[in-house]
Parts: C-alpha cells; structure tokens; sequence
C-alpha cells in the first residue's frame, strides 16, 4: 500500500508540474494598442476616431473621382490581411482597410454589442467619417458578410461589391479552426482571456490556408499578437455569441442590384463551396471564380492571382474566368 501510496503522489506531483509548465509556456496577458502600435501600426496606419474608438486605418492611393475601394477583413483577422492586394490596387485606386472592432489594433466595442447590425452601422459610420459617399465594398469571411450587408442596408453607397468566402448562410463546417472552437466555449472565456498557446494560433491559420507551408513564422505572429490587444480575446468570444448566420439571406441577397464579384477558395473547409454557389444563385448580377488550389483567405494566401481577377473585375466589370 505505501509503495502504492508513492506511486500516485509521484503522478500527481509529475501532472502537477506539466500543469506548471503549460500555464508557464501558454501565459500571455492583454497588451496595449500603444505596445503593439510599435510593429504592426507603421506609416501608412493612422489612427480615427469612430462611435468612441480609435479605429486603425490605412488610407493609400491617389484621390480621384472613382469610387475607393473599401477592403474589410474576417474574424480574428486585421488589417494586414490585404497588404497583398492594397499595394497592387493602389498604384491605380484609392484602398481604405482598418481593423473591425474587436479585432486588431481597434479593439473592442464600447459596450458589448457584436452583433452584424452593429457592424454595418460601424461600416457606414466609417465612410461619414472619411466623408465617402460611395465605394467599391469589399470583405472576406465575416469581413465579406459584412459587406453584402451593408450594400443590402445601403445599397446607394456600394457601386461594385466583392465577395471573398463570405458568411452569411447558416455555417456548415467541414473543419474548423481549434481557436473559433475554443471561443463558442462559454467557460473557456475567463481562461484564455488570460492563457493563448501560440501553437494553437498556429494550428488555426494552418487550417485556413490551402497549402499551410504557406504559412510563416511572420504571418503567425501578427495573428498572434494582435490577438493580445487588450479586449480582442473576450471580443471573440462575444462575436460568436452575437451569431454568425444572417437572417434569411438568400430573400435579402435577392434585393442586390450591383455588381457583384465572387472569389472562393476551392479547399475552404471554414466556409465550403456550398455558399460561393449560393451567393453566386441569389445575387443577379454576380460572377464567382474559383481558385482550386487555396483555402479560407485566397487573398492572402495568392494575392497577386486573387487580385488579378480584381483587376478585371473593377476595370471590365466582368471576370475573365469563371468557374461554375
């Protein structure tokens, strides 16, 4: 019995100690916009004062008379996302992107309203801000939600929209990132406010992307340590919480009268083909193109190919190829 006896406390005193050493490796604390502000809000960024926050912007491309084009980007995204596209579409346009609340350098809400409503209400606020009275609408997964919601709201100040693995139908998965598991967790809230592996920011931009060798140590400390921004992990947690799928959205999609380019990823397991066909079924006049080859955020995974369809797109109005 005492050998016994020895044998379970020395388990429990080695389950101990790896306990100490996972909270040891995994403990990351909120940090300031203004820390952060340091690596990832470097000239172009400024920052704006919208509905109470200093929302992080980069504002690049000559002023003219056509319409800018606005990029927003998706959950636990920023920014950054469309460095590939904004420095192709800005030699030519005027590119507007910022963080969303909640996420990157923005962070969050005043209050704790995440809900899509809330959001188009940001959006438009936003262009009062930058006094635009009509833009080129862009989005991507949330971001891309986001965008068709606002042309549905306000449709006079979308002249073209873009649609990139958009959400808006009821979200049917084939896999998922572990860190959007974890955050439909209630109880896990209080934790990783406080704990964030970064291997499991890793393991979820790996999930993400068509090929994950893609992925680089860079990429996966921006996604990281922007996370970190004080407010965004609890943001997160309230965002799924507010909801993902629109209210019947093939009846809203419906009432669109513009433009509308849709590009997805053929190895999306976020966001499947499924909705690109749905999207492409309830809007008119829409166009999809589909890159076999790449995941959940085409743009960032293949810029230079996702924004050549752009191109095209804003030039001609039309795709060159397009895949049904």
């Amino acid at each position: 019995m005492k050998l016994l006896a020895r044998i379970i406390l020395g388990l429990l005193a080695v389950l101990l100690v790896a306990a100490v050493v996972a909270v040891a490796v995994s403990w990351a604390p909120a940090r300031s916009a203004e820390e952060l502000s340091e690596r990832w809000a470097q000239p172009p960024s400024e920052f704006v004062q919208v509905q109470g926050m200093d929302v992080h912007i980069r504002d690049t491309g000559p002023r003219n008379d056509r319409p800018p084009v606005v990029l927003l980007h998706g959950t636990s995204a920023s920014l950054h996302t469309w460095k590939g596209w904004a420095g192709t579409l800005d030699e030519r346009r005027r590119v507007i992107r910022f963080d969303l609340p909640g996420f990157g350098l923005t962070g969050p809400y005043p209050g704790e309203d995440y809900s899509v409503e809330r959001y188009v209400d940001f959006v438009t606020a936003m262009l009062d801000e930058l006094k635009l009275d009509e833009v080129v609408l862009a989005g991507n997964s949330f971001g891309g939600q986001l965008a068709w919601e606002t042309a549905v709201a306000a449709p006079e100040r979308v002249s073209q929209l873009i649609l990139v693995d958009a959400a808006g139908y009821p979200l049917d998965p084939e896999d998922m990132p572990i860190g959007f598991k974890m955050a439909q967790v209630p109880g896990m809230k209080p934790l990783m406010s406080r704990l964030l592996p970064r291997g499991m920011i890793e393991s979820s931009v790996r999930q993400v992307y068509g090929d994950p060798e893609k992925i680089t140590p860079e990429l996966v400390d921006r996604y990281y340590e922007l996370t970190l921004r004080k407010g965004n992990r609890e943001a997160l947690f309230e965002r799924f919480e507010a909801g993902v799928a629109s209210q019947a959205p093939s009846k809203r999609l419906a009432q669109l009268d513009v433009p509308t380019l849709i590009l997805w990823g053929g190895r999306d397991k976020l966001i499947p083909l499924a909705s690109a066909r749905r999207f492409a079924e309830d809007i008119t006049d829409s166009k999809l193109m589909i890159f076999d080859e790449l995941g959940h955020v085409p743009h960032e995974e293949a810029p230079q190919a996702t924004v050549d369809a752009v191109q095209r797109f804003l030039g001609a109005k039309k795709t060159a190829s397009v895949q049904q």
